[in-house]
């Protein structure tokens, strides 16, 4: 059984993709079982995530499959030694829900994460400042400690960023980063910091005009996550005021995608979004100003 006893995010992976490749080249369960000398059973439970394959099952299993790709075979053979791995975030465990964890997995195992974020700045390019407002304004009664590990484990989240190991593509609404709080230095300070992450060469950023309310309107904020050399969607994570929920199947998959496509293209580019995230800045300077003069 996976950590934790629950089907994790990378044996659900896992397990799908030995499945879909089982499939392509017409061989059933029992077929699978017999190479590598296991039940039908232990071949249902890993594929459909509820156990963990050892790396030379893998091995085995792709070589029944004629998959020859080396690097699709090197993903998923580390992808099994790592599906019970113990992450950071668990440190945090009784403040980190299982979704949640799902998601920081998907982040932690991804090449590529591509973020549509209609309301807030994204979590990957929140100051501690903001995290902490948005935290503790949140609708959840969150106690002083939990608040203060949950800003902790947005800050360790964005290490990856910083460390240039995944590539970030982040499209906001710009309603979300005109109307940020009213307290000029949080304001400022996460202004900033969007134009310094924008010039990281992992890093991408792009609002999306205030005007373009149908682009807008096209879906509520999600993450895509993409795992091996090429940015295709494998795994989306959708966020509400309840939980986070993992979207894994391909044709919604293949429709997260084109959304994303879309709002990328009704996006003002990198470069007119620096520009205007500059205009927005010296607005906010400008205002504070004017309103320190009439005290």
């Amino acid at each position: 059984m996976p950590a934790g006893g629950r089907p994790t995010v990378r044996s659900r992976r896992l397990g799908a993709a030995l499945k879909r490749y089982r499939e392509a080249v017409g061989l059933d369960q029992a077929a699978a079982a017999a190479a590598i000398m296991k039940s039908v059973t232990k071949v249902s439970r890993l594929e459909g995530g509820q156990v963990s394959a050892s790396a030379l099952e893998v091995r085995t299993l792709l070589d029944r499959y004629g998959v020859e790709d080396t690097g699709e075979r090197t993903r998923l053979e580390n992808l099994a030694r790592v599906s019970n791995q113990r992450g950071w975030w668990l440190d945090y465990q009784e403040t980190v829900r299982p979704d949640y964890a799902d998601h920081i997995t998907l982040e932690s195992d991804s090449t590529y994460i591509r973020s549509w974020e209609p309301a807030l700045i994204p979590g990957l390019l929140q100051t501690r400042e903001y995290a902490e407002s948005v935290i503790t304004f949140g609708p959840a009664c969150i106690s002083p400690e939990r608040a203060d590990d949950l800003v902790k484990v947005r800050m360790e989240r964005q290490k990856r960023i910083e460390e240039g190991v995944v590539d970030f593509t982040a499209v906001i609404w710009e309603p979300a980063v005109t109307a940020l709080m009213d307290e000029p230095t949080i304001r400022e300070g996460q202004l900033e910091h969007l134009l310094d992450a924008g010039q990281r060469q992992n890093v991408t950023v792009q609002l999306l005009p205030a005007a373009a309310s149908k682009a807008a309107g096209m879906s509520g904020a999600f993450v895509a996550f993409s795992f091996g050399i090429e940015p295709n969607v494998e795994a989306v994570t959708v966020r509400n005021v309840a939980n986070t929920t993992v979207v894994e199947r391909p044709e919604d998959l293949a429709l997260y995608a084109k959304v994303f496509d879309r709002l990328r293209s009704a996006a003002l580019s990198p470069e007119e979004s620096a520009q205007r995230l500059r205009h927005i800045l010296k607005e906010s300077a400008s205002n504070k100003e004017v309103s320190s003069c009439e005290v």
